[in-house]
């Protein structure tokens, strides 16, 4: 990964608080680290929710990969429905 080093900028913490990074970062989400008393380190992060963190785990991953490319090689097409209720007798 290549790393970008830029000169330190000068930047006013609001009376609100809040101190702007820029458009480009407008509505990311980033991890706030007080390393120290007024030292941070602000990272970019995405943020999995806990109810979908079980397609992050390998297994579950590979399955969804593999069911995902069967649906890819084999897309839907219309059906006969009286032929299917036929075959299923």
């Amino acid at each position: 990964m290549a790393t970008t080093v830029s000169q330190p900028n000068i930047k006013t913490i609001g009376a609100n608080g809040q101190i702007s990074l820029g458009k480009q970062y407008a509505g990311k989400q980033v991890l706030v680290e007080e390393q120290e008393q007024g030292v941070w380190l602000i990272r970019t992060a995405t943020v999995i929710p806990d109810n979908e963190r079980w397609l992050q785990q390998p297994k579950s991953a590979a399955d969804l990969q593999q069911a995902l490319n069967w649906a890819q090689a084999n897309p839907a097409s219309d059906t006969d429905l009286d032929a299917v209720l036929e075959q299923l007798k």
